[in-house]
């Protein structure tokens, strides 16, 4: 299927064909009609995108400090890949469409294929003839729906979210700062509701075309004679009772006009990009505004639990979420309460969008809602896509699925050139992606269907997805008869674990799991200095504090930092004293969101030795991420970040500094690689990677009592 992209580094814009969507549990696959251009948010993005790079770093000035923290900690290899890894990717494009289902994915009830949806959200509603889409996302409409209005159904809802901050009543008024596509949106909503509105724009024909389709009850320019004399007046002397700002600009005139012409005690609405570094005096204070913020399409923006699980707030407590924003949109257009036909100014066939987005970068003519339209008799495939011109196979023949920032800075650059190494297929969640990095790094193939890496060709899976799906694809690599290689963790449920250990003994396949620590050559240096004694170890971690919102503290996909991260620091003790771990105790700082993030474990094992693993996500960032010390028969170590080791014992202390930090991921790949060619084995062995991996759940089973000590 093609899908329009763009990169970010280049700014080149091109409809390619990538692999088709993967249908997720929870999402419906929608066969594009239409899908419209957002000319301030998708137009901002590209005209950066065609930035040079200093005019990029201008733009954002927080990615640049990013940048500096990242060279700063992990060096200039790592940053640069990170950097090019952003520059060099294939972005999507768009928000908002709509067409009709064609698949309907695990636990959906309320579509059908053959519905008719209007689609929100970026990097889900794109502009491409097939999308995937969350089902809070996706509203169902009316069979005779207008598909072409029903498209704007993101901006419609962005616009319903602004009109229900304002909290209006029939016979009120309302100021509309700004009439491109929101506020044209939000006006229109506002006059169904029986406000008085008044819109306002620095662009004559913006106004004249709102006042032509009879969108406002009063229209000016920003600069026309007296103004807010006229304001005051069609709002018989009160001022507004609110005001939209649907404008996008980075002076502080909305904001400060704003507050002119509200009433004593009015409202301030803002809906589009501005500052709000408002004077104070002589009307913010004195009226007594009050400021509002209207976030995107409504409650349930940015929850993941909402948009990704499907998981609804309950109506009698949430009675305008994001989707039923939506709705209440489409159900205007479908009685006619408002008619939004005339914002489309353009319409473009798909096949002509960059032609539309030149249109908006270079604004040659006016133009106010461009509308893409989608060939519908089409039909899309499933199949493989060919990314390289050579089908060779090696010895050892690689496939990817999953291919995120990780894969792409750490596991794939490091894959060995050499002719007995084969690179086969990648499949992730979205198509630019897959095709991306499958022609940046070589493989024959960029796929939708699992059958196509998992087939004769391949016979070593690389798994580099979400944590939820670890154990699954483990599974079916084992299952497949291929060797696999997994991102840490091996699996979240310790179900999975024990389907894992019966897999892996039939079919006797090498699985390794991505503990890249224990492969660094500091801790070679180290390991061979303690020796095999008996050992205490302490591994301190300032692992910094996650948003209780990212995915990685989801319980059911990201298992936690205790599965998806501690995992580390256990089996790099493991590896330090030589023995596996048998028991485990540990206990978390209490904090109001549960997350277990911050706490200290003891684990004693085999051979005598005891580790302590202090992770800790209520430190500052000043401070370096990890510091391991270990005591061995009358000699102390330190390593400190992966770039200065110290060991001390008989006579001057010895001291190894690296001039980057240096975590093993690239010795970690080239072991993996070269155990299988040259004895099939994987370098860490599968007990060790189980027992790891029981001890991680080990460790949540001590913290829910209390600290027990816990046999693994």
């Amino acid at each position: 299927m093609q899908q329009l992209t763009q990169k970010l580094g280049s700014g080149d814009m091109v409809i390619q064909e990538v692999p088709y969507p993967q249908l997720g549990k929870g999402m419906v696959i929608v066969k594009n009609h239409y899908s419209i251009i957002s000319a301030g948010t998708e137009g901002s993005t590209v005209v950066a995108a065609r930035k040079s790079l200093i005019g990029k770093a201008k733009e954002r000035p927080q990615q640049v400090k990013q940048v500096i923290d990242t060279l700063k900690k992990q060096g200039p290899i790592q940053t640069y890949r990170a950097v090019m890894k952003k520059l060099d990717a294939y972005s999507p494009l768009g928000y908002s469409c709509a067409g009709e289902v064609i698949e309907v994915g695990e636990g959906v009830t309320e579509f059908q294929i053959g519905d008719k949806v209007a689609c929100a959200g970026a990097g889900y509603a794109n502009h491409a003839e097939i999308v995937s889409i969350p089902v809070n996302l996706c509203v169902k409409l009316d069979d005779n729906a207008n598909l072409k209005d029903a498209a704007y159904n993101t901006l419609g809802a962005i616009s319903m979210q602004g009109v229900r901050q304002a909290d209006l009543r029939l016979g009120e008024s309302c100021v509309i700062i700004g009439l491109g596509l929101l506020g044209q949106l939000a006006a229109l909503i506002l006059k169904a509701s029986g406000v008085t509105v008044i819109g306002i724009d620095v662009s004559e024909a913006a106004v004249n075309q709102a006042i032509e389709n009879k969108v406002v009850d009063l229209g000016l320019t920003r600069n026309a004679a007296g103004v807010e004399e006229q304001i005051l007046n069609a709002t018989q002397g009160h001022g507004a009772d609110a005001v939209i700002i649907a404008a996008a600009t980075d002076s502080l005139d909305p904001i400060n006009f704003a507050g002119a012409i509200a009433r004593k005690k009015g409202k301030v609405v803002v809906l589009g990009a501005i500052p709000t570094g408002f004077d104070r005096d002589p009307f913010w204070y004195r009226k007594e505004l009050e400021l509002k913020m209207a976030c995107s399409y409504g409650p349930g923006r940015y929850d993941l639990n909402y948009e990704e699980k499907g998981i609804d707030y309950p109506l009698p407590y949430v009675r305008w979420t994001e989707k039923r924003n939506m709705e209440a949109f489409q159900k205007l257009l479908a009685t006619k309460r408002i008619h939004i036909d005339y914002l489309t100014t353009h319409e473009f066939d798909f096949d002509n969008a960059k032609d539309a987005f030149d249109l908006v970068v270079s604004k040659s003519e006016p133009f106010t809602g461009i509308a893409l339209k989608y060939n519908t008799d089409k039909q899309a495939t499933k199949s493989k896509i060919a990314t390289a011109a050579t089908d060779k196979l090696g010895k050892i023949n690689i496939s990817f699925i999953g291919a995120g920032s990780y894969a792409q800075g750490n596991l794939l650059p490091n894959i060995p050139e050499s002719a007995e190494v084969g690179r086969v297929g990648v499949l992730t969640n979205t198509g630019t992606t897959s095709k991306r990095v499958a022609e940046k790094f070589k493989f024959q193939f960029c796929a939708t269907e699992e059958a196509d890496v998992l087939d004769d060709k391949t016979n070593t899976v690389f798994v580099a997805t979400r944590h939820d799906s670890h154990g699954a694809y483990v599974l079916k690599s084992l299952e497949a008869n291929k060797n696999v290689f997994v991102e840490k963790p091996l699996c979240l449920l310790e179900s999975e674990l024990e389907d894992i250990i019966e897999a892996q003994s039939k079919a006797n396949k090498a699985v390794m799991v991505g503990f890249n620590r224990r492969f660094s050559p500091l801790t070679a240096k180290l390991k061979k200095a303690v020796g095999n004694n008996p050992m205490t170890m302490i591994y301190r971690i300032n692992a910094g504090s996650i948003p209780k919102d990212n995915w990685i503290q989801d319980a059911e996909i990201g298992g936690g930092r205790v599965l998806g991260e501690v995992c580390h620091f256990i089996d790099y003790l493991t590896y330090l004293n030589g023995s596996l771990p048998i028991k485990i105790s540990a206990s978390a700082l209490p904090d109001a969101n549960q997350l277990n993030d911050t706490l200290n474990i003891l684990i004693q094992f085999e051979n005598g030795s005891s580790g302590v693993i202090g992770y800790y996500a209520n430190g500052s960032k000043a401070m370096t991420k990890e510091y391991v010390e270990v005591f061995s028969a009358g000699m102390s170590a330190t390593l400190d970040d992966f770039k200065v080791l110290r060991i001390y014992g008989k006579g001057k202390p010895k001291k190894k500094k690296l001039l980057n930090q240096n975590k093993g991921q690239k010795e970690m790949v080239a072991a993996f690689v070269n155990g299988l060619l040259n004895d099939g084995n994987a370098p860490i062995s599968f007990q060790e990677i189980v027992a790891v991996t029981k001890a991680s759940f080990k460790v949540l089973e001590s913290i829910k009592l209390g600290g027990q000590q816990v046999d693994v």
